[in-house]
């Protein structure tokens, strides 16, 4: 995944952040004072008190996963800034000593690891680990809670494959939901996730879960953004993407490379698949159709 902070930044709006991050998630959250982020060992413990950031992402990986890590550390989010922080989230229950060693020197090196020692890093623990990396965050009163993403209403249930969820007994499909390739939350939706994590139902896809969790929630402006190209594969290169996912290694350092040399995304702006505008004022099951025109 590929992701621009600055133009998240740049957006000019008076709102709370809240997080539940995501399957290479990034979530943000506004005006936040205190975080904690855990480490190998727990004498260790980071506790970054009265810090205020404006966005924070989260980006769920893998124990094993350091080469990903190296490469988003030295593109998108190389550029330092007192306003954003990142970290990687990772369960940690029952790897191997020679994993957890290593983990402990990536995060001496690098101070930006979020460890969960009672999470096994699994696909199907995907949205437990977005809840256990909720904590409590205070925030200045604003308007409407935002929920930010590329949304789908229109998602049939998996029944099968690794993204099957067979609990799922609500209707025949998904809620509406912002694809789990990256989404922002504000700070008010993370709190009620958190506060409700106990009585709150897991499905396999985190994305998913999240839709459902805030789906009664009053006074949340659900913003469908096509800049966030965030479905399971990428529709294309645009040069006004904020989120681009499912992006190789080398090909995050390509677009790094030239976006640094350039101020553009793309060499070459090319389209794959179609993309929509959500129609909120249909039932969800009619809300997405593809047409041309749209990046």
């Amino acid at each position: 995944m590929t992701f621009n902070p600055k133009r998240i930044l740049l957006k000019k709006i008076n709102i709370k952040l809240n997080i539940f991050s995501l399957i290479l998630i990034l979530i943000a959250l506004l005006s936040v004072h205190s975080l904690i982020s855990n480490s190998c060992d727990k004498s260790e413990d980071i506790l970054i008190n009265k810090i205020k950031y404006r966005l924070i992402v989260i980006i769920l990986t893998s124990p094993d996963n350091m080469k990903n890590r190296d490469v988003i550390r030295k593109t998108w989010i190389s550029e330092k800034n007192e306003n954003i922080k990142h970290l990687f989230a990772i369960g940690t229950l029952d790897i191997q000593s020679e994993q957890i060693e290593t983990l402990k020197s990536e995060q001496q090196k690098y101070n930006d690891l979020l460890l969960l020692p009672k999470l096994e890093d699994l696909y199907n623990t995907l949205t437990k680990k977005l809840m256990i990396n909720l904590d409590s965050w205070d925030s200045k009163k604003t308007g409407k809670e935002l929920y930010w993403g590329f949304f789908n209403g229109k998602a049939q249930v998996k029944r099968t494959g690794p993204w099957k969820e067979p609990d799922w007994n609500i209707c025949d499909y998904y809620l509406p939901y912002a694809l789990g390739g990256g989404y922002v939350l504000s700070y008010n939706l993370v709190k009620f996730i958190a506060l409700n994590a106990n009585l709150l139902r897991l499905f396999n896809a985190e994305d998913v879960s999240v839709g459902l969790w805030l789906a009664p929630i009053a006074n949340v402006e659900k913003k469908h953004d096509v800049r966030f190209d965030t479905e399971y594969r990428s529709r294309g290169c645009s040069n006004q993407y904020i989120i681009t996912h499912k992006q190789e290694p080398e090909n995050m350092r390509k677009i790094h490379d030239f976006y640094m040399s350039t101020g553009t995304l793309c060499a070459t702006e090319i389209k794959i698949r179609m993309s929509y505008q959500y129609n909120w004022t249909v039932p969800p099951s009619q809300c997405c159709n593809r047409q041309t025109g749209i990046i």
